[in-house]
C-alpha cells in the first residue's frame, strides 16, 4: 500500500487561484470580444460568434469555479528526513519524490495575489529543475523553507 503525503496547502489558495484565473480569463475574454466584433463587422457566419462566446464562458467557468477547488483538494506534500514527497494534478495526477541530497537551493515566493491572502510558495531547486509547494500560510512557508534548508544541508554534509 502506497502512503500518500499528509500535508495540505492552505485553503485560501482556492480564492487566490480564482482571482488569478479571473484576471487571465478577462484577458482572454477581451481578445474574444475583439474577434466577435470583427466577426460581426465582416459578416462572418453567426455560429462563429456563438462558438467563440460559448468557449469563453466555458473557459471562465472551468478556470474560475471548477479547477481551483479540485486543484486544492489534490495538492499534498510531505517533508521527510530523506525526501520531499509532492502529489498534485487535477486530470493527470503527478507524484514527485525529491531526495534531500539533491536539493541545492530553497526559497520563498509571493506575488501580489498571494500576499493579499497571506500566502507564500516555497520553491526548491535541484540540478534537474525547480519544484514548489504553492500557497502556504506565511508562517508555515517560513517553517517549511527552514526545515528543507536544514535537512538538505545535513544530507549534503553526509556526502
Amino acid at each position: 500500500m502506497d502512503i500518500q503525503p499528509g500535508e495540505t496547502i492552505d485553503r485560501r489558495a482556492v480564492t487566490a487561484w480564482q482571482w488569478s484565473a479571473a484576471i487571465t480569463s478577462l484577458c482572454i475574454a477581451a481578445v474574444g470580444a475583439v474577434i466577435i466584433i470583427i466577426a460581426i463587422k465582416y459578416n462572418w457566419p453567426g455560429w462563429i460568434t456563438v462558438l467563440i462566446g460559448a468557449a469563453i464562458i466555458l473557459e471562465m467557468y472551468l478556470d474560475i469555479i471548477v479547477i481551483p477547488p479540485l486543484r486544492w483538494k489534490r495538492w499534498r506534500y510531505e517533508i521527510r528526513e530523506e525526501e520531499i514527497d509532492l502529489l498534485h494534478g487535477v486530470v493527470f495526477v503527478k507524484r514527485t519524490m525529491i531526495p534531500m541530497i539533491r536539493i541545492q537551493h530553497v526559497d520563498t515566493h509571493q506575488g501580489p495575489i498571494l500576499r493579499k491572502y497571506g500566502l507564500t510558495s516555497v520553491t526548491f531547486s535541484t540540478a534537474a529543475g525547480k519544484h514548489h509547494i504553492p500557497a502556504l500560510a506565511d508562517d508555515t512557508a517560513a517553517l517549511v523553507r527552514n526545515r528543507i534548508a536544514e535537512l538538505a544541508r545535513v544530507n549534503n554534509e553526509d556526502i
